[in-house]
């Protein structure tokens, strides 16, 4: 009877044992894929978009304006009432990967479901844990948009979405694809949603190419955000990364600067929230798949350093040049008589691929608005660019802009007039350039919707958190 009693105990205590190392096993295991989901939340950058300007973190309200009115980031926080608290996983992964909101909707495509079709289920049911067990749930009303109707119906949005959207579909890489390459590709053409800027877009903003089979239009550059151009991505020796090395792209993707570049722009708000908290490998990556990416046409054959402006300019010969005379008294001091600036704080403007886009409107707002290199986890010290809006007339900036991209073997149109600048100062036009993809006021979208307040253009433009918000 003894004994009977001493097994009975010992079989209780076995399996009370297993029954606490199961359920240990068990929220290590959910621990662990919270932790997961963190960090594709890092890659996807939900937070630089969901989260308003001084808001509280993933809460919504960032104004996106986009070529038919102005919407709103929404509350994807946990919250039952405003935001996505009671979303299942498969709502979760209709939202994320297909456009359609829980009330069977259709989302604005300024949500980057084109991309994310792409996701692996492991990766959405990771994203979908971190967001109802790891992110504090916030009470925080969504924010209509203002949108004039019959634009604001969304059941167009829905024709849209077929038309445009790719159908969810796990990444798969092609047979044969370096390991590493594969991953670059994933997070590029995936969750870094990269093309959502990089690529230009059609007459329905669609963007006009998802990977690489699309052809040259893959990440060749895209629109005006927010008065800021995103510049081409393929290897392009004048207009992209022709003459960046894989180094160069993992330093600036980490950091956020490097001897010839410095971020600006939306891309500041990337790589502050964003990319410094990728992996090496993932950067590294990144860095390999787009220096592997299919070579393009070359748009303006090499670049060539010319040292004749940085030999006039130090003999003090302005050559009836007003913008050089401008630029020796106000620009030279930091980027240099031979525009090669400072490494990783003022960026070179010899050979800068930013310079010479064929839109100058990067070049002009930073000159008019000035601009801030954000501080990161690997380079902590933030450094800022004045604007002159108030210090130089519309027509010294004209000037010095013209000189800029025509300058030290740079080879771009010198076409920006005094009534552009003040239009880009006062109003927030962009610099005009004649086509569809980037249309003057007078050729805007065929006459079928007015030029928008930030400028005419078939893009998205979320608002900047650089010089306002510190990364969260």
């Amino acid at each position: 009877m003894m004994m009977k009693r001493l097994k009975a105990a010992l079989g209780a205590v076995t399996v009370g044992l297993l029954a606490g190392t199961s359920l240990a096993h068990a929220q290590g295991t959910e621990e662990d894929l919270i932790k997961r989901g963190e960090y594709i939340a890092r890659l996807g950058d939900c937070v630089a978009c969901h989260t308003a300007l001084n808001g509280q973190k993933f809460a919504g309200g960032l104004s996106i304006k986009t070529p038919i009115g102005t919407i709103y980031s929404t509350n994807i926080t946990p919250d039952p009432t405003y935001g996505i608290g009671t979303y299942t996983l498969q709502e979760f992964d209709d939202a994320v990967r297909r456009g359609v909101r829980k009330d069977g909707s259709s989302l604005y495509p300024a949500m980057p479901y084109p991309a994310f079709s792409r996701m692996t289920p492991e990766d959405t049911k990771a994203l979908y844990a971190y967001f109802m067990h790891g992110v504090k749930p916030v009470a925080e009303k969504n924010r209509a948009e203002d949108i004039t109707w019959p634009l604001s119906m969304r059941w167009p949005l829905s024709i849209w979405r077929s038309l445009f959207a790719p159908a969810p579909k796990a990444f798969t890489p092609a047979p044969g694809t370096d390991a590493e390459i594969a991953r670059g590709e994933y997070l590029v053409t995936g969750l870094g949603h990269c093309g959502a800027c990089h690529t230009p877009r059609g007459f329905a903003m669609q963007e006009k190419a998802m990977d690489a089979a699309g052809g040259p239009d893959f990440l060749g550059g895209g629109g005006v955000i927010d008065n800021w151009v995103a510049p081409s991505l393929r290897n392009d020796p004048v207009a992209g990364i022709g003459r960046w090395s894989e180094d160069d792209l993992f330093y600036f993707l980490k950091s956020g600067r490097t001897d010839h570049s410095a971020v600006f722009g939306a891309m500041a708000d990337v790589v502050g929230w964003s990319t410094q908290y990728f992996t090496d490998d993932d950067l590294r990556a990144i860095s390999k798949y787009l220096k592997a990416l299919p070579p393009v046409p070359p748009s303006r054959g090499d670049y060539t350093y010319d040292a004749s402006t940085a030999q006039a300019l130090d003999a003090g010969n302005f050559s009836g040049n007003p913008g050089a005379k401008v630029y020796v008294e106000q620009c030279a001091m930091c980027h240099r008589n031979d525009g090669g600036g400072v490494g990783r704080m003022f960026p070179p403007l010899a050979g800068n691929s930013v310079v010479v886009t064929d839109n100058a409107t990067s070049v002009a707002h930073i000159v008019v608005e000035g601009g801030i290199l954000p501080p990161t986890n690997w380079a902590q010290s933030a450094v800022a660019m004045p604007g002159y809006k108030t210090a130089l007339s519309d027509q010294q900036i004209a000037d010095v802009v013209n000189f800029i991209r025509t300058s030290w073997g740079n080879k771009a149109p010198a076409n920006v007039t005094a009534a552009d600048i003040q239009k880009l100062r006062l109003d927030h036009n962009p610099i005009p350039v004649a086509g569809w993809n980037n249309p003057t006021a007078q050729t805007a979208t065929w006459g079928l919707f007015g030029p928008q307040p930030y400028g005419a253009g078939w893009t998205f433009a979320p608002q900047t958190h650089t010089g306002v918000d510190s990364e969260q």
